[in-house]
C-alpha cells in the first residue's frame, strides 16, 4: 500500500485542512525554532558575543534544514532539540561552536510553539467569523417564522426559529471575546535559559530576550523557569474545547431536529451519497453527528492540559510527549469541527410547512402559559390562573378537542376576555415581539464585529 494506506492517525489524512496541517506540521516546527536561534544569533552577534557571519552562517543551515537529518541526528543524541542544532551547527563549519550560546532548548521549543499556536488560531479565529456570519445570515432568513420552543424534549411554548441561530451566534460572538482576551496572556515565549533567569548571559541575556521576543511579536513570560507556564496552555485548550462543545451543541440541535418525526431541518445529501448499506432509503445527519464525535475527543483533551500545569520544581518532561500529541490534535479537530459546521449551515434545507405543522401537534397547548398569564394580568391571580388552564389544558388532551376551542368556551374566560382576544392569544406573531428584537441586535452585533475584521 501507498499514501493514505500507510497513515494511521486520521488527522494525518481525514481530519484538518492543509493550510492547518502545514503550520502544525514537523518540518514547520523544527524551521520555527532554528528560526528562533537564528534571532538569537543575530542579536548576540550585534553585541559581540559571538563572531561576525555566526548568523548568516546559520540562516544557509536553515534555508537547507531537512527534517530527516534531524530525526537521524536524534537515534544518535537521543535528544531532539540537541540533533537539531548538532546538524545546524555542522552546515555552518567552524562558526557552528558558537551555537546556542545561553540558552537552553525550552527556549527554542516553547517560543516556537506559540509561534505555531498564534498561527493556528489566526485559522480557528477566520472560521469562527465565517461561522458566525453563516448563523446570522440564519438568524435574519428565519426571523419572521414561528417554531415550537421545546424544553426537556417536549414541546413548551412559541418561539422563532431565527432565534435558534441567533442564540448560537451569541455564543460565539462570546468565544470571540474569549480569544481576544485569552490572546493577552497567550503570547509569551522565553529566550531565559537553563531555570528561566538568565543565569549564563545576565542583563545583557534580558535584553537580547526582549529583542528577539519583540521581532516574534511576542513578550516574555515572566513566571517562566525552564519553560513556559502551563497554565498559559490549558486556558487555551480550555477556550477550544469550550468552541469544540458549541460546535456539538449546534449539531446535537440539527440531528434532533432531523429526527423522522420532526423533519425540521435536513442536512446537505449528494445525489451519490449512501445513507446505509443496508436500507437505500436512509438520509442520515452524518455531518452533525461527525461535529458531536470530535467533541468528546476534544473535551477529553482538556484534561491532558490542566495535568501539564502540575511539574516539578523548575520543569519535568512529563507535559513534552503529551503536548506533541495535544497541539495538533486540538487544533486539526477543531478546524475539522468548524469546516463541517460552516458546510453543514451553509447548505441546511429547512422545512417550514413542518415547522408550521409541528406548531399545530398539540392543538394549541404550547400557548398554555400565555393564556395563563393573561388570565393571572386581569386581576384573576396568578396561582388560580395556573390551576384552570391546567384543568382546561388535560380536558383538551383527553377530548382531543383543540385547546382553543376549550379556552373559548370556559365561562371564566368569557368573563375576562373578548372572543376576539381571546383568539388573539394564540396567534405567534403577538409574542414574538422580544424575539424578533432580540434577534435583531444580535445580527447588528455580528455586522459591527464582522465590519471591524
Amino acid at each position: 500500500m501507498s499514501g493514505k494506506g500507510e497513515k494511521v492517525h486520521p488527522v494525518e489524512y481525514r481530519y484538518g485542512s492543509e493550510e492547518l496541517r502545514k503550520i502544525l506540521s514537523v518540518q514547520n516546527f523544527y524551521r520555527t525554532m532554528a528560526w528562533v536561534e537564528y534571532l538569537v544569533a543575530q542579536a548576540q552577534e550585534r553585541r559581540g558575543l559571538v563572531p561576525r557571519g555566526t548568523s548568516d552562517a546559520l540562516k544557509k543551515a536553515i534555508d537547507s534544514l531537512s527534517v530527516d537529518e534531524v530525526f537521524e541526528e536524534e537515534k544518535k543524541t537521543r535528544h531532539d532539540i540537541m540533533a537539531l542544532i548538532n546538524v545546524l551547527a555542522r552546515k555552518m563549519g567552524e562558526l557552528g561552536d558558537w551555537l546556542h550560546i545561553g540558552l537552553t532548548s525550552a527556549d527554542l521549543r516553547d517560543t516556537a510553539k506559540i509561534v505555531i499556536i498564534r498561527e493556528a488560531l489566526g485559522i480557528v479565529k477566520k472560521k469562527i467569523l465565517r461561522l458566525i456570519s453563516v448563523l446570522s445570515e440564519l438568524a435574519e432568513r428565519y426571523i419572521d417564522t414561528p417554531c415550537v420552543a421545546r424544553t426537556h424534549g417536549i414541546h413548551a411554548n412559541i418561539y422563532l426559529f431565527g432565534r435558534k441561530f441567533a442564540v448560537f451566534a451569541e455564543e460565539f460572538l462570546r468565544h470571540w471575546e474569549r480569544i481576544e482576551d485569552l490572546e493577552k496572556r497567550l503570547y509569551v515565549g522565553k529566550i531565559s535559559g537553563a531555570v528561566g533567569i538568565h543565569t549564563s548571559l545576565g542583563t545583557i541575556g534580558e535584553e537580547i530576550e526582549r529583542e528577539v521576543l519583540s521581532e516574534l511579536g511576542l513578550r516574555p513570560d515572566e513566571s517562566a523557569t525552564q519553560i513556559i507556564s502551563r497554565d498559559i496552555l490549558a486556558e487555551l485548550f480550555l477556550v477550544l474545547a469550550n468552541i469544540s462543545s458549541s460546535l456539538d451543541k449546534i449539531a446535537t440541535e440539527i440531528r434532533n431536529l432531523q429526527r423522522t418525526e420532526i423533519a425540521e431541518v435536513e442536512e446537505e445529501f449528494a445525489s451519490t451519497q449512501i445513507g446505509s448499506t443496508a436500507m437505500p432509503h436512509k438520509r442520515n445527519p452524518i455531518t452533525a453527528e461527525n461535529i458531536s464525535s470530535l467533541a468528546r475527543i476534544l473535551r477529553g483533551l482538556m484534561v491532558v492540559a490542566l495535568e501539564n500545569v502540575v511539574l516539578w520544581h523548575e520543569r519535568d518532561l512529563t507535559n513534552s510527549g503529551s503536548e506533541r500529541v495535544l497541539i495538533p490534535e486540538a487544533f486539526l479537530l477543531l478546524d475539522e469541527q468548524l469546516n463541517k459546521a460552516i458546510r453543514l449551515l451553509s447548505n441546511l434545507k429547512v422545512n417550514v410547512d413542518n415547522i408550521h405543522k409541528n406548531i399545530s401537534l398539540t392543538r394549541g397547548l404550547i400557548f398554555s402559559e400565555i393564556i395563563a398569564n393573561a388570565l393571572a394580568l386581569k386581576g384573576y391571580g396568578r396561582a388560580k390562573a395556573y390551576m384552570l388552564v391546567r384543568k382546561l389544558a388535560m380536558e383538551s388532551q383527553e377530548k382531543g378537542v383543540p385547546f382553543e376551542r376549550v379556552v373559548l368556551n370556559n365561562d371564566i374566560f368569557r368573563k375576562y376576555f373578548t372572543e376576539e382576544e381571546l383568539v388573539g392569544l394564540f396567534e405567534p406573531k403577538h409574542h414574538l415581539k422580544v424575539a424578533k428584537e432580540r434577534t435583531l441586535r444580535t445580527i447588528r452585533r455580528v455586522r459591527e464585529l464582522l465590519s471591524r475584521k
